[in-house]
């Protein structure tokens, strides 16, 4: 079907007013999570011939998720779409004042290729929730979870509500061609310029999931063991091609040693082939990136790790000690298992450091000093973060995900994600029995002094 007969049965079947219905779309999410449940083992191959990813890791780190964004939305569609009353001013009265959400209509998601299911289909059950149709374009890159995911949706829900449109630069292009009420979109800084310049053409919203280089810092008074063993897990995690992972480490001088010794034997722990994919590490995602990651291993620099089979898409767990800021790894995000680490010995000096950069998609701070912590939250901006701990925080859908600057525009996850999809309508909502002549001329100084009253 083409591209453009797709978005019109969209808008026909949104302007039908049958997606506005909350119990429709409590039936559609609990029937997606049935058809999820129901093809796992589909998912779970899918994503192992794209990654050798386990079905552990593929579970926490992708089905988890979007489990429990369908269960949350599930519970609170009907509470997130009733209007809100609002206090009204003295201005209007006699009159009540409410905001009614309303869905926004017919809308875009492309998902990402490092997690291929959840960040394509949370934003999609997102906007399904807000009462919108969806069309979604996944990553070509990991094609067989792509795949999967278009015969499942595309198997089991009418085409005009529901649609995954599968393929490369050119099918994107050409859906990036035509008028959406809304565009999501996860990805690099670069493709997410192309997106945010096409919907400008139309005036569609836009909300950009992009990534940059997000620090971890390592205060001195920490607790080590615990420190490493938490960003060593959220380093690794998917071969450390996740956008929220520690990019780079900055910790204080005189734990440096300490702190190396650690990391390697943490690493150590849980990472010991050298030169092929474990069932808790994955692959890198084509041979485009694996040679990008291998540029970036300064062999001068090296701590431990370092290991790679270009064969098998493979490099082991890496640090790289004594980093500079000038270094070629500090020019862009990472995406991959190669850990940069900077000795400091002066804060301020690298809170500058890191403010002259983009603005980062996440930030992580360990440490016992409460001071120090509210210093680094109070003078670098980034997306969102964690205080001892990395990562885990997207997990908390109480907390609105997302960017700020070249990190990324909006937010979603729960209820962030039901008002991204949502349009917030304002209602003054007034009787006939009274009307104040006030505002009516013939104007004097009397009602100046008493407008001055009521409003100042």
């Amino acid at each position: 079907m083409e591209i453009k007969d797709v978005i019109l049965k969209q808008q026909l079947f949104f302007n039908s007013n049958k997606t506005k219905e909350t119990d429709f779309r409590v039936h559609q999410l609990k029937k997606f999570k049935r058809l999820l449940k129901e093809n796992e083992n589909l998912l779970y191959d899918a994503i192992y011939e794209d990654f050798g990813k386990s079905k552990y890791e593929t579970y926490i780190s992708e089905l988890s998720l979007t489990y429990h964004e369908l269960n949350l939305f599930v519970k609170k569609i009907k509470r997130w779409s009733k209007r809100k009353k609002v206090s009204t001013n003295f201005a209007n009265f006699p009159s009540k004042s409410y905001i009614i959400p309303e869905p926004l209509g017919n809308t875009l998601v492309i998902g990402a290729w490092n997690y291929p299911f959840q960040l394509s289909l949370i934003p999609a059950i997102s906007s399904l929730a807000a009462g919108n149709t969806v069309i979604l374009k996944p990553s070509e890159l990991p094609a067989k979870t792509s795949a999967v995911m278009a015969k499942i949706i595309n198997e089991n829900f009418p085409v005009e509500y529901f649609h995954v449109l599968e393929g490369g630069v050119k099918e994107t292009t050409e859906l990036l061609e035509n008028k959406f009420d809304k565009i999501f979109f996860t990805g690099s800084i670069n493709v997410g310029r192309i997106v945010y310049q096409a919907a400008a053409k139309h005036l569609t919203p836009v909300t950009l999931e992009l990534g940059g280089k997000s620090p971890n810092f390592v205060m001195a008074g920490c607790n080590i063991k615990v420190t490493v063993q938490r960003i060593v897990w959220a380093k690794f995690l998917n071969a450390g091609q996740t956008c929220v992972a520690p990019d780079y480490i900055l910790v204080e001088k005189s734990i440096e040693k300490e702190f190396l010794t650690a990391l390697k034997k943490e690493i150590n722990k849980y990472h010991k082939n050298e030169n092929d994919i474990e069932n808790n590490y994955l692959r890198i995602i084509n041979t485009n990136n694996f040679e990008r990651l291998n540029s970036l291993i300064d062999n001068d620099k090296l701590y431990c790790g370092g290991k790679t089979n270009k064969e098998n898409r493979f490099i082991s767990p890496t640090v790289l000690n004594d980093v500079t800021f000038e270094d070629k790894i500090m020019e862009d995000e990472i995406f991959g298992p190669i850990l940069p680490v900077i000795s400091f010995s002066n804060l301020d000096e690298v809170i500058k450091e890191v403010k002259s950069r983009t603005k980062p998609l996440s930030c992580y701070i360990y440490s016992n000093n409460r001071k120090v912590i509210n210093k680094l939250l109070r003078e670098i901006s980034f997306g969102g973060g964690a205080i001892n701990d990395s990562v885990m925080h997207l997990s908390n859908s109480n907390l609105p995900f997302g960017g700020v600057g070249f990190s990324g525009i909006g937010n979603y996850h729960g209820e962030a994600g039901f008002n991204t999809f949502s349009h917030h309508k304002s209602i003054l909502d007034k009787p006939f029995w009274y009307e104040s002549s006030l505002k009516y001329p013939p104007y004097s100084d009397f009602k100046m002094k008493i407008m001055r009253y009521l409003v100042e």
